[in-house]
């Protein structure tokens, strides 16, 4: 398994992903004019041919035994540059009485466009038939995760101070969400689905015009629409763990049609960026022999041809990664190349 830039000619395996994501994945509309835009996006952007503040690097993972796609990923360079970016943002008023001695806040919901401008992380979906504890599928939700803050690390001078990540919120078993019923439904005339879509497709400006300027009060929603407030959709905790290992925090800020919670930090305080650094290669003959549970991430120094994927070690205390034949063929380097490798396994 290795991780690498979408193509062109992955147009219709990354339809067959857009079909599986479920309700909720606003980034990935099975819509095949919106997606093969979104590739030649992410060519252009791994070219260097957009400005990096408007760059979607879009990531596949690839089974290379088969061809298959087995999940992706994504970095938005800057968010809400050219499409306004609204979140609601949870806050306190205070109100008091002195005649009366009493006292009382109240949580509220803000919408806010605060993160315009920072890096996300998005996207991230692995297909149900890649999941699971054979040797194959071990740790290919984590590969799809950190990659990303090794491409992070490499690339830094082309992404802002910022990122954060968008999770889905929660949805109940007749994949309705609560918190949109209770609160969305009534400002917008469509249902989540319609305007989930067209949020997927870029056409967010309705957001803006039909949502009210004024603070909501969460006492006014029903009890299971502010138990959304901030909570993530069961397939979705996974991911929102390993952010957390990474130091991602949420502080405050919900997606203003599920209710999910969006994580964010500092990029050069993210373990993986501190954590990660460069080794030079050596090449030994011979295949690999993967590791039960593999956690050395190497990810190459180039943007066009960028590769990521496990390695069965670690680089020597002078710094040398000794790659097998098939490691080096699978990263696209040879004797003498720089990666960046990162110990997953290492705290903080």
């Amino acid at each position: 398994m290795r991780i690498r830039p979408i193509a062109e000619g992955d147009l219709d395996e990354l339809q067959k992903i857009a079909r599986e994501t479920g309700v909720g994945f606003t980034s990935l509309p099975d819509n095949r004019e919106f997606l093969a835009a979104k590739i030649a996006a992410a060519v252009a952007a791994f070219e260097q041919r957009t400005p990096a503040d408007r760059r979607n690097y879009f990531f596949v993972l690839e089974d290379e035994q088969s061809g298959e796609l087995a999940g992706c990923c994504a970095i938005e360079g800057q968010v809400g540059r050219e499409v306004p970016f609204y979140h609601y943002r949870l806050g306190t008023l205070a109100h008091s009485s002195v005649q009366l001695d009493l006292h009382r806040t109240i949580d509220t919901l803000f919408l806010s466009s605060d993160h315009t401008g920072d890096a996300e992380v998005a996207s991230l979906f692995l297909r149900p038939g890649f999941r699971g504890k054979e040797r194959r599928h071990q740790r290919n939700g984590a590969l799809l995760s950190m990659m990303r803050w090794l491409f992070m690390a490499e690339f830094r001078d082309q992404f802002p101070d910022k990122v954060l990540a968008e999770m889905r919120g929660v949805f109940d078993e007749r994949g309705k969400s609560p918190f949109w019923e209770c609160l969305g439904s009534h400002f917008f005339p469509l249902d989540f689905d319609e305007a989930d879509r067209l949020t997927g497709l870029g056409q967010k400006s309705f957001i803006g015009e039909l949502m009210p300027k004024f603070p909501i009060y969460t006492p006014f929603l029903s009890d299971e629409a502010r138990d959304c407030i901030g909570q993530v959709h069961r397939d979705t905790r996974p991911a929102l763990a390993m952010l957390k290992k990474e130091g991602l925090r949420w502080e405050g800020y919900i997606d203003i049609f599920d209710g999910g919670p969006t994580v964010e930090a500092y990029i050069d305080d993210v373990r993986a960026v501190r954590k990660s650094h460069c080794c030079r290669v050596e090449i030994r003959s011979g295949s690999d022999t993967p590791p039960a549970r593999p956690r050395w991430l190497a990810a190459s120094t180039t943007m066009a041809e960028f590769r990521a994927a496990w390695v069965a070690c670690g680089p020597d205390e002078e710094g040398t990664l000794t790659l097998s034949e098939t490691e080096a063929q699978r990263l696209g380097v040879a004797a003498g190349d720089s990666l960046r490798v990162l110990d997953t396994e290492e705290t903080s």
